[in-house]
């Protein structure tokens, strides 16, 4: 190979930016794994024994192996994209440490869960108060459209039409924008919490943030996903949810997982054929493949009842004797 690793790293970065993907985790991977070949003066294609070794040098001094195992997946788009240069480079699976594990179960809120959150929410700070305000409105979002926690705290206030009640999400995980039309209910609560929130005194201009920090020099700032999961994790203790997720307790992208399983089961009680209506809802949710949103019917037990119809109206009829 002629062309440097380090250089072809960059390249490949620019090339993916171009097509607006961010990249900051993939561009940390592959710039840490330029200088480690570039330490060990390794010459010619990468080999999967060079990326192995690389991944075991996890940062934190990880010695899980699945662990590992991310390291080298975060590796596969740029190693495909290398052999155009160089044919003989290899690309990792899941031999060299095994598989990851598969997704796991999310909790499923009921609707009296989601209204303890909310009204627990309404409580936070002096009341009634900005925080209270903005914590209610922005969990009612979630709940209410499945938008991603990061793509809720990314909206500015000119991607909030309250007039045509839609949102413009912009520059999603998969670099795409998509806009999320909003229900009545959901657009009248945020008309509410905006004008609490521009009555305070914080900017309306349209790239000001829309959810905002409420103390101190947060005041009028971008709200932080550090600050909602420590908000979330103080509600959730308080109200002392029972988990019936895998994870280790429910989390707040489990409103998100609870707003596309609530849609499916609401279509299977209104006779709505389901595979019809599978892509509207994963564009909504703004999932790159459709078959990112049937995972929940094999992976949650409440649409498992979905999925054994489905599959039962794909059986031909079987008569006893």
């Amino acid at each position: 190979m002629t062309i440097s690793i380090p250089v072809l790293v960059e390249r490949y970065l620019s090339e993916r930016r171009q097509l607006g993907f961010e990249l900051h985790s993939p561009a940390y991977c592959l710039r840490s794994l330029a200088e480690h070949v570039r330490r060990m003066r390794h010459r010619g294609p990468l080999t999967l024994e060079v990326m192995a070794e690389w991944a075991r040098q996890d940062s934190h001094g990880s010695t899980d192996p699945r662990t590992w195992a991310r390291r080298l997946k975060s590796l596969r788009s740029f190693t495909r994209w290398l052999q155009q240069f160089e044919p003989n480079t290899e690309v990792p699976d899941d031999t060299i440490f095994g598989r990851l594990p598969e997704r796991l179960a999310p909790h499923i809120y009921s609707e009296d869960e989601i209204s303890q959150l909310l009204g627990a929410a309404r409580r936070l700070g002096a009341h009634p108060g900005l925080r209270g305000l903005v914590y209610e409105s922005l969990f009612g979002l979630l709940a209410s459209t499945g938008l991603r926690l990061s793509e809720a705290l990314s909206l500015n206030v000119g991607d909030v039409d309250l007039k045509r009640a839609l949102l413009t999400i912009r520059r999603t995980k998969f670099a795409k924008s998509r806009q999320v039309p909003l229900h009545p209910s959901t657009a009248q609560a945020l008309a509410q919490y905006r004008w609490v929130r521009d009555m305070a005194g914080v900017s309306r201009e349209d790239e000001a943030p829309f959810f905002i920090g409420t103390r101190g020099r947060r005041f009028g700032k971008p709200l932080s996903g550090h600050q909602v999961d420590r908000t979330f994790v103080q509600i959730r203790t308080e109200l002392g949810w029972v988990n019936r997720g895998r994870h280790h307790a429910p989390r707040v992208h489990d409103l998100r997982h609870t707003f596309v399983v609530r849609r499916i089961l609401l279509w299977q009680q209104q006779g709505v054929d389901v595979d019809q209506a599978m892509l509207s809802l994963s564009t909504y949710v703004g999932h790159s493949m459709v078959t990112n949103t049937y995972w929940y019917l094999q992976a949650v037990p409440e649409l498992m009842a979905v999925a054994a119809k489905r599959f039962e109206s794909c059986m031909p009829e079987v008569s006893h004797a």
